[in-house]
């Protein structure tokens, strides 16, 4: 099961973010984007379109390596993963090159592969993805942003950095430069998994305990979006807001 919104929050007059919700393919993104009205927008965009169009060629080989089990420390699907996050960079920048309107822009990118029982990851920037298992909420990627660089130096507390003026400053982007490093991680998944894929404009408003309360305590399913939206809404909804949840059901 998934489910996908995105919310323009209440200090924003326009959207950036994207969202994918691919069933097909078990892939799912979010992206927030950076660069104006046009640029942030469009960068997100270009980088789930790509990355949805990427894994599906993968899909359709004949010789496709979704079709051949492996464990997952021998998995080919995460560097393919990573490679398609890789092609939608080079996308973003050369669209950026071609319109002096989206100079500058990038996005972050979140995604999430699912393929039997394993759950891939490919992260740039500081969109997260949790993971909620047995009454417990697990933050699987770290953010590519200052702050998070500064509490990793002992700089400053993590409490500090939620409130610090450079939260949303981050570190590596998607599409500003013409290539970029891009995290790939990968776990066993087990039946009742839920992944929380998600905007800064949840984290940086919504605790992890709060979220994990609301999808343990939400039914049906499809309004937990909906109710986390509100939340950071309430909260001020400083940012645009998106929120994925996908449940493994076996």
């Amino acid at each position: 099961m998934s489910i996908g919104l995105t919310d323009v929050g209440r200090k924003r007059n326009h959207n950036e973010d994207s969202f994918l919700l691919d069933t097909d393919l078990q892939l799912f993104v979010v992206a927030d984007g950076m660069g104006g009205h046009a640029g942030g927008g469009t960068a997100s965009t270009l980088a789930v379109q790509t990355i949805d169009r990427e894994i599906r060629k993968l899909w359709e080989l004949s010789d496709s390596p979704f079709r051949v089990q492996t464990s997952l420390q021998d998995s080919p699907l995460p560097q393919h993963l990573r490679a398609a996050v890789e092609r939608s960079c080079v996308e973003i920048f050369k669209a950026a090159q071609s319109d002096p309107r989206l100079n500058g822009m990038g996005t972050t990118v979140i995604a999430l592969l699912l393929h039997e029982e394993h759950a891939l990851f490919a992260h740039v920037g500081d969109s997260r993805a949790y993971l909620v298992r047995d009454g417990f909420i697990q933050q699987i990627s770290e953010d590519h942003s200052l702050v998070n660089e500064q509490v990793k130096a002992g700089m400053i507390t993590p409490e500090e950095a939620k409130r610090s003026n450079y939260r949303n400053i981050i570190t590596r982007s998607v599409g500003f430069e013409e290539e970029v490093q891009v995290d790939v991680m990968g776990l066993l998944s087990e039946p009742d998994d839920v992944f929380i894929l998600c905007s800064d404009g949840l984290a940086n408003a919504v605790e992890d305990e709060e979220m994990k309360r609301i999808v343990l305590n939400t039914a049906p399913f499809e309004e937990i979006p909906q109710k986390l939206i509100a939340l950071a809404n309430e909260r001020g909804g400083d940012d645009n807001i998106t929120v994925v949840i996908v449940q493994r059901i076996s």
